[in-house]
């Protein structure tokens, strides 16, 4: 079909006397003229999105596909194949009023961006006002306390917005204590990120509070927060929250400095809990101790899926405890345990639970005491088909008739603060670059 004369016509729906844009055409001619309304230049990276949008559209049209009902806009700041000049507080301005009434785009990312308190401010508005977006990522921008009061009392309104993402802002506790106000109105919102936002222990412990009652968030981000206290209050309150709630599925509670003495209250609670499925631990001082009351919880084969150990203490004897366990468990589906300090002994034992464990589906063993017996042991687990070569982070190889372990970069969460734009791990959000292919004469688009 030839689409020379292929002309879009915007096709804007009315709701309650309001004209919502619902297609990619409509959505550019409203952004054109706010910021022709404004006296602003039109930022280079949003026109290229539309337009790439575009591109796909006539495409689908072209192959008499399916028209696209949503758009995921991309505008991370990071991507240097796509623009060399971030978003600002002004470009937040303008995406505001050109998508205040738009239906068509329900995924809004503005991660690697100078976004400050005013721009944050005018996300907050969209959010109030938006009734499609399902999503908005606001990762590693400049937003701190005051912005964080803008975005949280939008969710106060917002009955749509399912996944917030705030990680790397610098929010501080006075902003962590707004967004635990907000969860005890929001009955909507289902994936919330404050992690690296230096929460203290009165908002963390805020947190756990309204997870007493809140029943719709699932996925919780609390990372690394600025801690002046070792008698870990923190992982006690959420280990009581855990003990009641019924629906959160995903907790990270990275960099607390937890020590064996909050590993143990943690799962006492958690053998109570049969919702959570993914529990993050890493970078902190759990040792055998705490992992063998872990092990407890994994013997009771409760829901978890996932558990990230990563980055602490386990040694040989928190392994064999952890191996121990996986001989009876039936749910776990992903074990993460680099850098813990773990020599032959252990991850002997936790290469020979895999051949009576048949639910484990991905371990993560890099940068451990990699020597020859564990190397040989994975070898064999690897080349058997117990173990597929993309689920684990290590690979086989003989050099001078010995076995031993390369590190590959299958890891857990590892497009959550960049992918790849190129090759067969371009995740569906990611626009994929342009690949050209050199010949003698001439350059290829391909």
């Amino acid at each position: 079909m030839s689409n020379t004369n292929l002309q879009f016509v915007p096709f804007d729906k009315e709701l309650k006397g309001l004209v919502y844009m619902s297609d990619i055409d409509s959505t550019v001619d409203r952004y054109e003229s706010v910021v022709a309304e404004l006296g602003q230049q039109k930022h280079p990276y949003i026109m290229k999105m539309f337009d790439k949008e575009r591109e796909e559209n006539i495409l689908v049209f072209d192959q008499d596909s399916e028209v696209k009902q949503k758009m995921y806009l991309y505008l991370a700041g990071n991507n240097k194949l796509l623009t060399d000049k971030r978003l600002g507080d002004t470009d937040c301005l303008a995406l505001y009023r050109t998508l205040s009434n738009n239906v068509y785009i329900s995924v809004l990312d503005l991660r690697y961006n100078n976004i400050t308190d005013e721009g944050a401010m005018h996300i907050g508005k969209l959010i109030e006002e938006n009734v499609t977006l399902s999503e908005v990522n606001l990762m590693c921008n400049d937003i701190e306390e005051k912005g964080a009061e803008h975005l949280a009392k939008a969710l106060h309104t917002n009955g749509t917005l399912l996944t917030l993402r705030l990680n790397g802002n610098k929010m501080g506790n006075k902003g962590g204590m707004y967004f635990a106000q907000a969860l005890q109105v929001n009955m909507s919102l289902q994936c919330l990120d404050l992690g690296d936002t230096d929460l203290k222990i009165e908002s963390i412990i805020a947190l756990a509070t309204v997870l007493h009652q809140n029943k719709t968030l699932r996925s919780l981000n609390v990372n690394r927060p600025i801690l002046f206290t070792h008698q870990e209050e923190t992982v006690v309150h959420m280990a009581n929250m855990l003990k009641v709630n019924n629906t959160l599925k995903e907790l990270h509670l990275e960099k607390y400095d937890m020590r064996d003495f909050g590993a143990a209250r943690l799962s006492e609670c958690l053998i109570e809990n049969h919702s959570l499925t993914y529990l993050n631990l890493s970078c902190n001082r759990i040792t055998r101790d705490g992992t063998k009351e872990l092990a407890k919880v994994l013997k009771a084969s409760t829901a978890i899926k996932t558990l990230d150990l990563g980055f602490n203490r386990l040694e040989d004897d928190g392994a064999k405890h952890i191996a121990d366990a996986l001989t009876v468990n039936y749910s776990l589906e992903t074990l993460v345990i680099v850098s813990n300090n773990i020599a032959s002994e252990g991850l002997c034992a936790l290469a020979n639970s895999l051949r009576l464990n048949c639910t484990l589906l991905r371990i993560f063993i890099w940068g451990n005491k990699l020597e020859e017996p564990a190397c040989v042991a994975f070898a064999e687990i690897i080349k058997s088909g117990r173990l597929m070569q993309s689920d684990t982070d290590v690979k086989p190889y003989v050099v001078d008739e010995e076995t031993r372990l390369c590190e590959m970069s299958h890891q857990i969460r590892r497009h959550y603060y960049y992918a790849p734009s190129y090759g067969d791990d371009v995740p569906s959000w990611q626009p994929r670059g342009i690949h050209y292919k050199r010949t003698d004469t001439v350059t290829v688009r391909v």
